[in-house]
């Protein structure tokens, strides 16, 4: 062992034990979900234990840099999705997805309440292997429970750039409480 080695692996050991080298209990991860307009999903996921941050933004399409006015009209290619920042050690990917499928209805094609187009589409933007696999998995879970009418359409796609939404729809329902929201958890279990 060099001594670079050696007391790079002592002035860890001395972080680790002063209780200074936290990165194993900050590490988060990141879920990427899209599943009808997007002030309503980050209305619900705020306010679950083990969500560090939200943010509304749009992916999925080929368009740089999108507007709302942009994705509202449809020809971009992205959704309203909703990018979830979380501890996994307070809540899993599947636990994200199980909150995702009791939100909005997984059913129905590009239409979620009144919104309807590709825009407001179901998917999950996995971002490695182990997502799509959750993924699957949870898929899997909600078309056995048969609490939804028909099977599940939720697209499963890598995930793409995701562009932030301008900010006046970042914590829409908190700045205007009153405002369009169509998601809720619906007391099922998978």
């Amino acid at each position: 062992m060099t001594y670079l080695n050696r007391f790079k692996a002592l002035t860890l050991l001395g972080l680790i034990f002063m209780g200074l080298h936290t990165h194993a209990s900050t590490s988060s991860q990141t879920a990427i979900l899209a599943g009808g307009c997007f002030w309503g999903m980050e209305e619900v996921y705020r306010t679950i234990p083990g969500v560090l941050k939200t943010e509304v933004g749009y992916t999925g399409g080929a368009v740089v840099n999108p507007t709302y006015e942009q994705v509202s009209r449809g020809g971009t290619g992205h959704a309203e999705s909703l990018r979830v920042e979380f501890d996994p050690k307070k809540i899993s990917y599947q636990e994200i997805l199980k909150i995702f499928f009791r939100m909005h209805d997984p059913t129905s094609l590009n239409r979620q309440g009144n919104d309807i187009g590709t825009q407001y589409r179901s998917e999950i933007f996995y971002l490695n292997s182990a997502q799509k696999e959750d993924a699957e998995k949870v898929i899997y879970l909600v078309n056995q429970a048969k609490k939804w009418p028909s099977p599940v359409v939720t697209k499963l796609e890598p995930a793409k750039k995701f562009y932030p939404a301008e900010e006046y729809h970042q914590k829409y329902l908190v700045k205007n409480p009153h405002g369009y929201n169509d998601h809720y958890l619906r007391d099922f279990k998978f």
